[in-house]
């Protein structure tokens, strides 16, 4: 669980960098893209943790 939080706050940095810096408009886009793919990686690993505690 600590690393995707870790990755969390690395992917915002780097999203904020990018919009911070009109040049690196493209490292705002993979931010926000490898953002929003850490947090569906990491609900889908959380659902899949209960629901083999359940079985």
């Amino acid at each position: 669980m600590t690393v995707i939080v870790i990755l969390l706050v690395v992917w915002a940095i780097l999203a904020v960098v990018g919009f911070a810096i009109q040049g690196l408009l493209w490292l705002a886009i993979i931010g926000i893209i490898l953002l929003i793919g850490t947090v569906v990686f990491g609900f889908v690993r959380r659902n899949v943790g209960k629901k083999k505690r359940q079985a």
